[in-house]
């Protein structure tokens, strides 16, 4: 049962999870969230259609009937749960992981996810207790749902003229592919855009470097003002300026403001960012009137989270973006909408993205490190313990790890969830006082506890 995460199910298919944990996983969703019916959506991977099917199984022998979207986005999923009042969905994909991997991603009433804490482990146990799984006397029924035109008359009020920019766009071989076409047209320039769930291109994952090479040259080959890169199940999206630098994704939260408060007039709108944004993100922020809203990684916790403190839009570093008019949930389509209608009034004003995103960024930015380790939470602990008796922090955050803020830099160390793995992650205003640090947490971890650097 290695499969059951914090945020999702997911794991190497035949491995971690087979299609009789997928049968199991639909039989008991039906009473876990009350639910009479279930949105079912699944991403292109080869394993997907047996997921599929046993999953459904399962649910028609609980007796609860499915509304079938096919080849679907995971956002296509949320925007579904929430505009047509399902109480119970699944979406079958392992994101941005390699082609071997497959997984589930459960939401209940409004999009909210499910999680290890708040349903997922329920589950769990009930599938290790061996409860048994006796088909009804009635079994549900399956229908298939198109909501294409629906998503598509959603988002065309967040759409802008985009002809005055060029742009290139790297679809990962992934789910975007269903919609790319159809929202953007003939005009950007495409690499990898029909759906293969081998992803024979590159792993679908634009957080890894290498894989966002291809976006980098296309840009450069094409004089782009703006390259766009979607993981595989669409749900994430990043950016590459016209330079082919990769764009922090967390920069991305405060680019936001200049559509929802330059160009929507928002007034002193709550933004959620995670423990890991870059501490210039609130510093552009707040002097807008914005209240700077920090919270835990990962969907589990910031969609609800955005939720509870009724921000207008939020992020994380790992490329998510959150928002208000999508249900509180993460969308890459309408992430990527926002940020080319910003990229083409900048254009207008006669800026370019990199310059845009100079104005914010005021830091030397390490990225996450790991640090494979199994005492992660001594490790951790000796971290710091070792800043705080060199200098007294000007912040502390303890959920997620632990983040300690100082006058000159700032750093967050977290363990992983699923690996014996400690993350790291600094910043400072000097690229020498950024190497100091990280060279003094690395001797700590390495020298004391036998840790090593992924």
């Amino acid at each position: 049962m290695g499969a059951f995460h914090a945020y999702d199910i997911r794991g190497i298919y035949n491995v971690d999870f087979d299609k009789t944990t997928a049968y199991k996983v639909g039989y008991f969703i039906p009473e876990l969230l009350g639910a009479d019916t279930v949105l079912v959506g699944r991403d292109c991977r080869t394993s997907s259609q047996e997921i599929h099917d046993s999953l459904v199984a399962g649910i028609t022998d609980a007796g609860a009937n499915v509304a079938d979207l096919g080849l679907s986005s995971t956002p296509m999923v949320y925007f579904a749960t929430a505009n047509y009042g399902f109480k119970a969905s699944v979406q079958i994909t392992a994101s941005h992981n390699p082609a071997e991997y497959n997984g589930m991603k459960v939401s209940r009433e409004n999009a909210l996810p499910v999680g290890l804490a708040n349903g997922l482990g329920q589950i769990q146990k009930w599938i290790e207790e061996g409860r048994p799984t006796p088909a009804a006397a009635v079994k549900g029924q399956v229908r298939q749902l198109d909501i294409m035109a629906d998503y598509y008359k959603f988002m065309e009020p967040f759409k802008a003229d985009l002809s005055n920019i060029k742009i290139a766009m790297d679809l990962s071989n992934g789910m975007s592919c269903l919609f790319a076409h159809e929202v953007y047209g003939d005009a950007p320039a495409y690499i990898f855009d029909t759906i293969d769930g081998r992803f024979p291109n590159h792993e679908p994952n634009p957080l890894v470097p290498k894989n966002v090479e291809a976006l980098k040259a296309l840009v450069a080959q094409t004089k782009a003002d703006v390259g766009v890169i979607y993981d595989g199940d669409a749900d994430r999206v990043m950016f590459v300026d016209e330079k082919s630098q990769f764009v922090a994704p967390d920069l991305v939260i405060a680019l936001m403001s200049r559509y929802f408060i330059g160009e929507r007039g928002a007034k002193n709108p709550k933004v959620l960012q995670e423990i890991r944004s870059s501490k210039a993100v609130a510093e552009y922020l707040q002097p807008m009137g914005c209240d700077v809203h920090t919270w835990r990684v990962g969907r589990a916790f910031a969609a609800p989270k955005l939720r509870e403190i009724d921000g207008l839009w939020g992020g994380e570093l790992a490329g998510h973006y959150y928002f208000k008019d999508f249900f509180y949930s993460d969308s890459g389509l309408l992430a990527s909408l926002i940020v080319l209608r910003i990229v083409s009034g900048l254009k207008k004003e006669g800026k370019t993205l990199s310059q845009a995103i100079a104005e914010i960024a005021a830091y030397q930015n390490s990225g996450e490190i790991n640090f494979r380790v199994e005492d992660k939470q001594g490790a951790m602990a000796a971290v710091c313990e070792y800043f705080k008796a060199e200098e007294t922090p000007s912040a502390e955050m303890d959920f997620d790890g632990f983040r300690l803020e100082f006058p000159q830099w700032w750093f967050n160390v977290r363990p992983s969830n699923t690996e014996p793995y400690l993350r790291f992650i600094c910043e400072a205003s000097s690229a020498a006082l950024m190497a100091e640090k990280i060279a003094r947490a690395q001797e700590i971890i390495v020298n004391r506890f036998g840790g090593t650097r992924a």
